[in-house]
């Protein structure tokens, strides 16, 4: 693929996206499209965002310990937990059809909106941390799905995991976040092998993408953590609606 000037237009949205994924979710929502809309098979375009997801969560987890916010090793065993439904999950998103992976992304685009328009403010100050024990067994068997649905497509994996660690392990949204970041960059790496051994990456618009992904995630790290943010919220409503508008009817 020869260079374009309009694909340095996956900077900013990368920065976008790196900082969404990092201090809630929703970033995969605004660059898989895009790479779609560019011209990249569903499948091209699901395995170029993983280089720039992974280079992004492991810059955000540098971001989040300069702050020391860790919740290792729990995080670690979510990760690999995760890692090995991951494989699974890519091998199935290479497979299928482009129209019908167009198709489940405008869905899930829908379902994440869902989400976002009604989940209800909670306060997460006032929890106990349940990180082993139960607990812990459960969130690796929980965790394990994820990573299938992670490897698969990553679209608004943020917004489920934000729900499942404060729900089942009592962890407040910012110590969520951290280990977020680090589920996300552990099992990131088992779809990038599915994909890479696939051939289904172009290495040229990852690196552009993740120019953008990788600064976006490492402020979204340092800023304090406002899930309620208004300004972030309506742009995600009306960006995501209208790309999974323009999926849904418009491949």
């Amino acid at each position: 693929m020869s260079f374009q000037y309009e694909y340095l237009l996956l900077i900013p949205i990368g920065f976008i996206a790196g900082f969404l994924n990092t201090v809630a979710g929703g970033g995969t929502l605004l660059t898989l499209p895009t790479l779609i809309f560019m011209g990249l098979p569903a499948p091209l375009a699901n395995g170029t965002n993983r280089i720039a997801i992974l280079v992004q969560t492991f810059s955000a987890i540098r971001g989040f310990k300069s702050k020391g916010i860790s919740t290792y090793p729990f995080s670690l065993y979510l990760g690999l937990s995760a890692l090995i439904g991951s494989f699974i999950g890519a091998k199935l998103a290479i497979d299928i059809d482009g129209d019908t992976f167009n198709k489940i992304l405008a869905v899930i685009m829908i379902m994440v909106l869902v989400t976002i328009i009604f989940n209800p403010n909670k306060n997460y100050t006032e929890i106990i941390e349940r990180t082993t024990g139960k607990s812990l067994y459960i969130s690796l068997v929980v965790f394990f799905f994820l990573g299938i649905y992670g490897g698969f497509i990553n679209a608004g994996i943020g917004f489920l995991i934000l729900l499942v660690l404060p729900y089942i392990n009592g962890l407040s949204l910012l110590k969520s976040n951290a280990t977020k970041v680090f589920v996300v960059c552990v099992y990131t790496v088992g779809a990038v092998l599915v994909f890479a051994f696939e051939k289904q990456i172009d290495y040229m618009l990852a690196f552009i993408l993740t120019i953008g992904n990788a600064t976006g995630a490492w402020f979204g790290s340092r800023w304090s953590v406002k899930k309620e943010d208004k300004v972030i919220r309506l742009f995600l409503i009306i960006t995501v609606s209208s790309l999974a508008v323009k999926l849904w009817f418009f491949n």
